[in-house]
Formats: C-alpha cells, sequence, structure tokens
C-alpha cells in the first residue's frame, strides 16, 4: 500500500516537473512561432509581388512574339495558379513539412481531388483544345449553340471563357462546353452577307420594285461592289408578295448598313409607289 501511495506521488511530481517544463519553454516557443509566422507572411507578400512581375514579364513577351490573345490570357491564368501552388508549398515546407510527406500527401489526394474537379479538368482540357484548334479568338462574335448564347469574346482564361453581349452584359461560358458542342463564328470572315425581307402589295408592280431597291443597294456606301447584289421575290404569302434584298458588307459594317437600308427600303418604295400592306383576312358570306 505505502509503495503504491509513493509510487502516485511519484507520478504527479514528475507531471508537475513536465508542466513547469513547459511553462517555461512556452514563451520562447510562441516566440518562434509568431516569427516563424511573421515571416511567411512576409515571404506570402514578397512572393506575391515576384509572381505579379514574373507574369508582366510574360505577357510582355508573349505581345513582343505577337502571340494571340487568347493565348496570353490562357497562359498567363495557367502560370498564376502554378506560382501560387509553388509559393503555397514553399511556405509550408519553412514550417518544417518534409517536402517527400507533401508529394505523397498529394498524390493519394489525387485521385479524389480528380473525381472531384472533373469538370474543371475537362474545362482545362476545353481551354486546350480552343487554343490549339482557334475555332474562335478575343474578339470574335460567336454564337453557342446549346443555349443560344452570343456576344464578343473578350477573354479566354483557365477555364472559362468570357463573352460581352451588344448591351455590356459578360456572359460566362465553361471551356468544355464550348469545344464538345456546336457553335457559330459571326466574324470570323471578313465581309458577311446581308438580307432583308419587306412584303409589297399583290396589285404592285414587282419590276419596278425591284429596280428601285437593286439601285438603293448600288447607292449604298457600304455594300460591296465586287459581290452580288440581288433582289428577288421570296414568297408568295397571304396578304403580300415577299421581296428577297441581299448583299454583301464588311463585317464591322454589318449592322449599322442592316438598320440603315431596312429603313432606306420603305423611303425607297414609297417614292415609286409601291405599298407594304397590312395583313388582310378576306371573309366570304355565304
Amino acid at each position: 500500500m505505502l509503495t503504491a501511495i509513493l509510487g502516485e506521488e511519484l507520478h504527479i511530481a514528475k507531471d508537475s516537473g513536465a508542466v513547469e517544463q513547459l511553462l517555461k519553454e512556452l514563451p520562447d516557443k510562441a516566440l518562434r512561432l509568431g516569427i516563424r509566422i511573421l515571416l511567411a507572411i512576409v515571404a506570402f507578400f514578397i512572393g506575391v509581388q515576384i509572381i505579379k512581375l514574373l507574369r508582366k514579364i510574360l505577357k510582355k513577351s508573349l505581345q513582343r512574339a505577337h502571340a494571340d490573345v487568347g493565348v496570353v490570357q490562357f497562359l498567363d491564368s495557367f502560370i498564376k495558379v502554378l506560382l501560387y501552388v509553388l509559393l503555397i508549398f514553399l511556405i509550408a515546407s519553412g514550417f518544417g513539412l518534409d517536402a517527400a510527406s507533401i508529394v505523397a500527401l498529394l498524390g493519394s489526394a489525387g485521385v479524389a481531388i480528380g473525381l472531384a474537379i472533373q469538370g474543371s479538368l475537362s474545362n482545362f482540357a476545353g481551354g486546350v483544345l480552343i487554343l490549339l484548334l482557334k475555332p474562335f479568338k478575343v474578339g470574335d462574335y460567336i454564337k453557342e449553340d446549346t443555349k443560344g448564347n452570343e456576344g464578343t469574346v473578350s477573354e479566354i482564361q483557365l477555364f472559362y471563357t468570357k463573352l460581352q453581349t451588344p448591351d455590356n452584359r459578360v456572359i460566362i461560358l465553361p471551356n468544355g462546353s464550348l469545344a464538345n458542342n456546336s457553335m457559330t463564328n459571326v466574324t470570323e470572315a471578313s465581309v458577311r452577307r446581308l438580307d432583308i425581307t419587306v412584303g409589297i402589295a399583290y396589285d404592285s408592280d414587282i419590276k419596278l420594285a425591284k429596280e428601285a431597291l437593286t439601285e438603293m443597294l448600288i447607292k449604298d456606301e457600304a455594300v460591296l461592289e465586287d459581290k452580288e447584289k440581288l433582289v428577288f421575290v421570296d414568297q408568295l404569302a397571304e396578304s403580300s408578295i415577299h421581296l428577297g434584298i441581299r448583299c454583301w458588307v464588311y463585317k464591322e459594317d454589318y449592322w449599322t448598313a442592316k438598320w440603315r437600308l431596312t429603313e432606306e427600303t420603305k423611303y425607297t418604295l414609297d417614292r415609286v409607289g409601291i405599298t407594304i400592306p397590312f395583313p388582310q383576312l378576306d371573309v366570304h358570306q355565304v
């Protein structure tokens, strides 16, 4: 019994000594930890500035090499992510984490991470395909066929492509869907065909209407002289004869030319006495 009591007192004494030792070492350890945290913060901010400098150098080098804007944006996004991962890895190593242990941990978690972000990996692969195959580039006006989104390509990033709509909205589309689905590049070619349809009354002089509208196309400054200019009967509708007006313009002139010619079509037909009829319905009483 006495031996057990003495052993317990000895154990308590040892524990008390360990606690006292810990309390003595605690301020020194806390100071060292605080210094390491402070150095890590300083290293992080210095690293951020270095990353910004390296990205700036990369952008200027690619621009001097006349690289495509989309390639510059994509590589910039990729290098940014890579350098930040490397910076965090170096800071973690400074806290005593073994590099081999970190690599092993990342390797063991790689499969789970890959399954969790497989959509992002698909978008990354889609971005690479877009840059290699170049179905579109920054500045092109595209229409995405699956959801009907359309706009001017403003950025091609690591995982997403940004479109700017004519009313200044920004649409963000995943690169994976753009690479794997159909789309229309409206502005890849330098010229576009412009089509306008107008209805005239059945008792109108078709020949006169066609001549007047053809003259309108010849006089318009945006219509290309070396491309065909057509005015033709497109459809015999219920209430009117539909005339098709077709010409070619440069892509940058498309919308202004379309709006101007649509308005001028009305004035031209009015000048030659051609009527644009309202929809009609004939009712016969039996």
